[in-house]
């Protein structure tokens, strides 16, 4: 079982940063896929960022089209901790933001192949 906990949210003006953070406890953090999904009022849930590793210390990422280029997702395997630095956020970023983990291999965009999932953090973005 994983447990995670994301911090970090908070309101923030258009073109401002924030850098969210996703504690995880319980199995080997390190071999997980791990992901930042997020979910605006009446839409549904949608892929932001995953990361998955590669090779002994090296990892890959994946984005959502729409954040590319501002959003950067990142791990410290040390202290168990997934990251979302977001740069340059629009009001549209504005949302609550959820982390997840699967116990697979491979990146997946859709939420359901997760297995594990956060309580959120919100994220409101002010224009």
């Amino acid at each position: 079982q994983v447990q995670l906990v994301e911090s970090g949210g908070g309101l923030v003006q258009a073109g401002g940063s924030l850098r969210l953070s996703c504690a995880a406890s319980g199995r080997t953090f390190s071999t997980y896929v791990m992901g930042w999904f997020r979910q605006a009022p009446g839409k549904e849930r949608e892929f932001v960022a995953a990361i998955k590793r590669i090779g002994s210390n090296t990892y890959y990422a994946d984005y959502a089209d729409s954040v590319k280029g501002r959003f950067t997702i990142s791990r410290d395997n040390a202290k168990n901790t997934l990251y979302l630095q977001m740069n340059a956020l629009k009001p549209e970023d504005a949302a609550v933001y959820y982390c997840a983990a699967h116990e697979g291999h491979v990146i997946i965009t859709t939420t359901y192949g997760y297995d594990y999932w956060g309580q959120g953090t919100q994220v409101t973005v002010s224009s």
